[in-house]
């Protein structure tokens, strides 16, 4: 998930270091980490926090790291255009959608909410391998990893946005960079958290008011590669406000400028270890909030 961004960023520095080669490998989270916990890279991208057992992994390969958020993504819910209906889903009524047990039996509108019309609801969503499935498990279903599997599974967005738009009863979750490059095709659905229904935007997603779907990613850093010169540099690019236009020319949404300075503190401390304290993905906390709490 993390990679454009890293590559982006690489590609950047190269350009005006070239002395100096950044190499970016591309595999998801938990294979990241078992490389970097190895020591094996000196730099982990992540979509998600560390999971305990990585901390443990970590602590066994004699691995500090410097955990920094470097930008947001806020899961997008859509439907197909011609869906007039759908326009504000509560947490509780995707639960309904998606929890194991409504494999089989919640399969029209009309289940999910007496007032949507009588037609069938076709689901589509990414594979259970996917971090992004693990998070949306886990925000909206309660558990990460669990939910009914009579969906359309794919790995690719783009056949999850096919289906969609060619399915008048579709429903489908994916990253917001992922949304705005086919708001002709696909309904932004808003969610409602508890506090009112919410579409997720730069804004929504930077202010925490998009909830339960809005999530940092992040690059943890080998506290003994940081010393070096050419790594110190990268992480300080890649921290700088002035190119946050990379992470959004990528797809994704910059911190803003008050928490950048607060990441940046971070790396210059050395601080070492997770502000999520190795419990994994953790849904409706914020970003600013977990940094005060820390200091």
């Amino acid at each position: 998930t993390v990679f454009p961004i890293s590559e982006a960023m690489a590609e950047e520095v190269q350009k005006a270091n070239p002395g100096v080669k950044v190499t970016v490998g591309k595999s998801g989270t938990g294979g990241g980490f078992k490389k970097f916990c190895n020591g094996e890279t000196d730099i982990s991208n992540a979509s998600r926090p560390i999971k305990p057992e990585e901390v443990d992994l970590c602590k066994k390969g004699n691995v500090e790291y410097v955990e920094l958020p470097v930008a947001y993504d806020g899961l997008s819910v859509v439907v197909n255009p011609q869906n007039t209906f759908a326009q504000c889903l509560k947490v509780d009524e995707l639960k309904k959608m998606w929890e194991p047990t409504a494999q089989a039996k919640v399969t029209t509108w009309n289940q999910i909410r007496p007032s949507f019309p009588n037609e069938r609801i076709g689901l589509y969503g990414p594979g259970t391998d996917s971090g992004t499935y693990d998070f949306f498990t886990k925000a909206i279903v309660g558990e990460e990893g669990k939910s009914r599997g009579d969906y359309t599974a794919s790995e690719d967005d783009n056949t999850l946005v096919q289906g969609v738009s060619a399915d008048k009863g579709g429903i489908a979750f994916f990253g917001y960079a992922y949304y705005a490059e086919n708001k002709d095709k696909l309904k932004l659905v808003a969610i409602d958290g508890g506090k009112g229904c919410v579409e997720p935007s730069e804004a929504t997603i930077n202010d925490g008011t998009y909830q339960p779907l809005a999530r940092p990613e992040f690059i943890y850093v080998k506290k003994t590669a940081a010393s070096r010169p050419e790594v110190k540099a990268f992480v300080e690019y890649m921290l700088a406000p002035a190119n946050k236009k990379l992470i959004s020319e990528v797809g994704y949404v910059p911190l803003p400028d008050e928490l950048l300075t607060e990441v940046q503190a971070r790396f210059q401390a050395g601080k070492v270890g997770s502000i999520f304290e190795g419990k994994g993905s953790q849904v409706g906390l914020t970003l600013k909030d977990l940094l005060k709490q820390e200091k």
